[in-house]
């Protein structure tokens, strides 16, 4: 009875509809710099708690980060986002649900004036976080 349960969590996570992750892909964070003025916006982040990557984005630049996640922890991405060191927010840019099933997600955040907007890709991005 146990493997029929193993089969059909699996399955259900396969499901389209169901969430965004794909089974063994690539987790995807992606970060947009859409500021009406010509501001640089700083971003660093860590996976885990390492330091990961830190990059400077000019208004309308796209930065991509893929990643295969731990195994065995709940996988999380925390990022500082500075606008030209004027304004500053700490978001949690990424969080797994678990480690082992932690595949193929993707999380779209977009760097506005009024704050930090995101969405998973099928729906409109939403406010998340305020400067």
């Amino acid at each position: 009875m146990n493997h029929l349960s193993y089969f059909l969590f699996v399955m259900v996570l396969c499901v389209p509809g169901l969430g965004n992750a794909k089974l063994g892909g690539k987790n995807l964070v992606q970060f947009k710099n859409s500021l009406i003025s010509a501001k640089l916006i700083n971003i660093f982040c860590k996976l885990n708690n390492h330091k990961l990557f830190i990059v400077f984005l000019k208004r309308g630049q796209i930065y991509k980060y893929s990643f295969h996640g731990q195994f065995v922890t709940r996988n999380k991405m925390d990022c500082d986002i500075r606008e030209e060191n004027l304004k500053s927010v700490w978001i949690r840019a990424y969080q797994g649900s678990s480690g082992a099933f932690d595949h193929g997600k993707t999380n779209y955040w977009d760097i506005r004036e009024d704050g930090i907007y995101f969405t998973h890709g099928k729906d409109v991005p939403k406010l998340e976080y305020r400067w």
